[in-house]
């Protein structure tokens, strides 16, 4: 397995990849580029990209007002980063960085997790729809590798992108670079791109500097729709003092969909029903072999972790290869790591049935000192994949951890509750506090949330989507039905399940609205 300078391994074949010492750089030279899109389809043609999907194309930005209007364009693709958030999110190594700076993909291993689309800042990586893998450009590196040039370079009539040795001072890339004022996209994002702009305007480089257009069509292509489509530009004024309108734009898609909306819920579930039951033991409020804590509470856990692991399986796009998670893991991904949190959660779990079937309370307690902090990083390790998608402001909260602890606590009272009021009611009323306590610490922390100034564009505009966007209708509902649960010290157990219904439609106004922000 090769070893790449970042520390990272690509488990890929490195057969031909270059070893010469060589740091590849690549400036688009926006001054020249006269829109053409010949590099779109030289790429197509020579990497045999499927319609509907692209490695690379031509942004458009119209600029002022008729009659003093200028049309302006962006190159758009993989920025080669230096610092890819791609590589450190995807849990296989199927994106990695060779040693001369491209950052490239070994189909083989890719499981379509789609974790490197939600980390990617750029917007530059998509599933294949033919074979199911994630792709994006790649330099061109087989030909690069051979001593071509790539596809873009060859084609391009106005010698607009120049590839070349960074290492190198007889480079035009490296000299362009070193002694010319050129920009990169998104540099806040710390990445260090590979990828430099000469000439670009930020009406370009800003995703939200240009507004939307009007009506529902770009210049030669429709503006898709969707639950799942993302469309371009700013849907208010724009984020620029000049007066830019998006001109053209492809098709963008968010990664995950509802499915990965619902584990963030049912996960929830399967860590709080097992903390709330220990918590009750450990305050006395019910004993070590109560039935709620012995039965129960465990096996209701366990239900949702095999629905939260069913869950994640089927979001992947290749579901056959969810054992690579285990086998070729990449240790700085958070679904390697939280892989390995839910497996030994399992497996206390299972411990703490068996002590139910000997009847061993020894065993029971000592399976709840691994079990609670594993319970616990259940709940909380998807802020923290969460916090690998750096194309996502509305999720880089340093809150998020104890949020979704205190949504797994809300929900592990809610799921408890009802079995509660059936055969054990002297632990209704403790159950019912907690699930009050619970639900007003979260709409607190949601009241935080939509209150406070966000400190990015892309973190107000994915906020207004989720208070006033597509996803308004899930977060007021969300807000409304966790409210409910206050009346549970009082009403019972008919609340609890309007309290899980809240904060499923919450999970889901969350996700989704964190990734309705155009990135490109």
């Amino acid at each position: 397995m090769p070893e790449f300078e970042d520390g990272t391994t690509g488990n890929g074949p490195v057969t031909g990849q270059d070893d010469s010492g060589r740091r590849w750089l690549k400036i688009i030279d926006q001054n020249r580029c006269i829109g053409c899109h010949a590099c779109t389809t030289a790429c197509k043609s020579e990497n045999e990209v499927p319609l509907s999907v692209t490695r690379t194309y031509v942004k458009s930005v119209d600029v002022g007002t008729f009659p003093q209007a200028r049309r302006a364009f962006q190159v758009t693709r993989c920025n080669q980063c230096e610092d890819a958030p791609c590589v450190a999110a995807c849990p296989t190594s199927a994106m990695f960085r060779r040693p001369d700076g491209i950052v490239d993909f070994d189909k083989d291993a890719c499981i379509g997790c789609k974790a490197c689309m939600a980390a990617c800042p750029y917007d530059a990586i998509f599933i294949n729809p033919e074979d199911h893998s994630a792709e994006k450009c790649n330099l061109c590196a087989h030909r690069l590798d051979v001593g071509l040039e790539p596809a873009c370079v060859v084609v391009c009539p106005t010698q607009a992108i120049i590839v070349g040795d960074g290492d190198d001072p007889d480079s035009e890339a490296a000299r362009v670079v070193a002694r010319e004022p050129v920009a990169v996209r998104r540099p806040e994002k710390g990445t260090r791109p590979k990828l430099f702009y000469r000439g670009a305007t930020q009406a370009t480089l800003d995703p939200l500097a240009a507004r939307r257009p009007a009506g529902d069509t770009f210049m030669w292509s429709e503006i898709p729709t969707g639950t799942q489509q993302v469309t371009s530009g700013h849907p208010g004024g724009a984020n620029s003092s000049a007066a830019a309108l998006l001109s053209y734009d492809i098709t963008h898609r968010a990664p995950w969909d509802w499915r990965v909306s619902l584990y963030t819920w049912t996960k929830g579930i399967a860590a709080g029903a097992y903390l709330v039951a220990v918590l009750l033991a450990l305050t006395g409020q019910i004993s070590w072999t109560d039935s709620l804590l012995v039965w129960t509470a465990p096996l209701l856990a366990a239900v949702f972790l095999a629905l939260t692991a069913g869950l994640l399986v089927w979001d992947l796009e290749h579901p056959g290869r969810f054992f690579y998670l285990l086998t070729r893991p990449q240790w700085r991904s958070w679904l390697v790591r939280g892989g390995i949190v839910l497996t030994g959660y399992a497996a206390v779990l299972g411990l703490h049935l068996l002590a139910g079937l000997l009847g061993s309370t020894g065993l029971r307690q000592a399976a709840a000192a691994p079990g609670v902090p594993l319970a616990a990083m259940t709940a909380i390790y998807t802020a923290y994949l969460f916090a690998q998608a750096k194309a996502r402001d509305l999720w880089q909260n340093p809150l998020l951890p104890a949020h979704l602890l205190v949504q797994a606590v809300l929900a592990g009272a809610a799921a408890l509750l009802p079995a509660a009021a059936g055969w054990r009611q002297d632990a209704v009323t403790p159950l019912g506090w907690i699930l009050a306590g619970a639900c007003l610490t979260h709409l607190l922390l949601v009241l935080g949330e939509v209150t406070l100034t966000h400190p990015t564009a892309h973190a107000r505009l994915a906020a207004s989507e989720l208070t006033r966007g597509r996803f308004r209708g899930f977060f007021w509902a969300a807000a409304v039905l966790v409210a409910a649960g206050l009346a549970a010290p009082w009403a019972g157990a008919w609340v609890a399940p309007l309290a899980l219904a809240g904060l499923a439609a919450h999970e889901h106004a969350y996700v989704q609205a964190g990734q309705a922000v155009p990135l490109a």
